[in-house]
């Protein structure tokens, strides 16, 4: 990785900063909710992993509505 870093610095980094951003929203859904995952069947721990990607999903929708002022449009 260092010879490749070293010949495609630009190629690098561009892959090297979608694994950060990753990594970064990863290690912020754990400190939001938590990184114990508490079901024991498989299919269980997918859906509690996949529960905690929406709600976080959902708190940075609420957190971005509220620092830009957005106004949700309601549906008549």
């Amino acid at each position: 990785m260092s010879w490749y870093y070293q010949l495609k610095q630009e190629e690098f980094m561009q892959h090297y900063h979608l694994r950060f951003n990753v990594e970064t929203t990863f290690f912020m859904m754990k400190v939001k909710f938590g990184d114990l995952i508490r079901s024991k069947d498989k299919t269980a721990q997918i859906n509690e992993v996949l529960l905690k990607v929406l709600c976080y999903n959902i708190c940075v929708l609420i957190s971005a509505m509220f620092e830009f002022g957005i106004e949700p449009k309601l549906l008549d």
